[in-house]
């Protein structure tokens, strides 16, 4: 089978396409038929090498979410998987592929009228979006900035607090073409990546939820209400400086609060309930998927330039 992998850390020139044997599932496991990857801001720091002290060596392929047919199950699997559309999460990586294993528990199936394409914009961007906001405590009236607003974590988050009964929902990004699309999902004021600007948008916010981290991150512990609450969700931006505390200890009578969130610290269960009812959203037109573009795996390098120059508006989706 076609595979995509990580030969050179660094810049996306880095991957390559390379062939290797169709996998086999183990105890536990389906092999899937892939239909669409997913490309998230996690493979693009994968690739740069920034996670290699975590274990991530080069020939590493890419990839943890996936849509696709199951072709074979593994012993203790219900045979009657095969032949299921399902989405699936593969872990740390090896959906850059025409066929990917991933674990039982991590598979569901699809409705009939979601397109593989969309499960994959969804699938993992849902639940950080959804567990994000409940890890900042965000409740119906309190007020939401989103950094990073255009990726599919940021779109996400925008859709859900506005569904929550937020009351207002402040973004940041780019271009006031990319606000005027946020404005339709549910963004109430536009700011720039600085945060600033917006007619009429709030002097403060009761949660911020940051997709970006990098250096910058500090200066919005000055956007945080009396009682606020920032949540990191990804680190597209790179690490924050070392002494980013400094920030909040400066403002230590506001009693503000700063937390990071994986959505590996959430059960297994409740990440599934989630998505199901997500899937189910989406299917009836609740909740909208933005599919930037699909391309061919054998154009990952492609849609890795494109997502370091800052280009994609939602999720590109590569298809083997």
């Amino acid at each position: 089978m076609k595979a995509v992998a990580i030969r050179k850390f660094g810049r996306p020139e880095g991957l390559a396409v390379i062939d290797l044997p169709a996998p086999a599932p183990g105890a536990g496991q389906v092999l899937i038929a892939v239909e669409a990857i997913g490309v998230g801001g996690v493979d693009a720091v994968i690739r740069s090498g920034t996670l290699a002290a975590y274990g991530f060596e080069e020939g590493h392929i890419p990839g943890g979410e996936v849509a696709g047919t199951v072709t074979a199950v593994g012993d203790g699997v219900d045979a009657s998987w095969i032949g299921r559309r399902v989405w699936a999460f593969t872990g740390v990586g090896g959906g850059y592929a025409e066929r990917a294993i991933a674990p039982v528990e991590e598979v569901l199936p699809l409705p009939a009228d979601l397109s593989a394409a969309d499960a994959v914009t969804l699938g993992s961007s849902g639940v950080v979006a959804h567990f994000g906001l409940a890890h900042a405590r965000f409740a119906p009236g309190e007020s939401v900035l989103v950094r990073g607003a255009a990726g599919s974590i940021g779109i996400m988050t925008v859709q859900l607090a506005a569904r929550g009964g937020a009351g207002a929902v402040a973004v940041t990004t780019s271009s006031a073409e990319r606000g005027e699309r946020l404005r339709a999902l549910g963004a109430t004021h536009v700011l720039d990546r600085a945060g600033e600007g917006g007619e009429d948008a709030p002097a403060g916010y009761d949660v911020v939820i940051d997709v970006v981290a990098g250096p910058d991150l500090p200066s919005f512990f000055a956007r945080l209400n009396p009682n606020g609450r920032m949540v990191v969700v990804g680190v597209v931006g790179g690490r924050p400086p070392a002494d980013f505390g400094t920030a909040m200890m400066s403002a230590f009578r506001k009693s503000m609060s700063f937390a990071t969130f994986s959505a590996d610290t959430v059960a297994g269960r409740d990440r599934r309930a989630v998505r199901i009812e997500q899937f189910a959203a989406a299917s009836r037109g609740e909740l909208h998927t933005v599919v930037h573009e699909v391309l061919p795996l054998e154009q990952a390098v492609l849609a890795h330039r494109k997502m370091d120059a800052g280009e994609v508006f939602g999720r590109i989706v590569l298809t083997p």
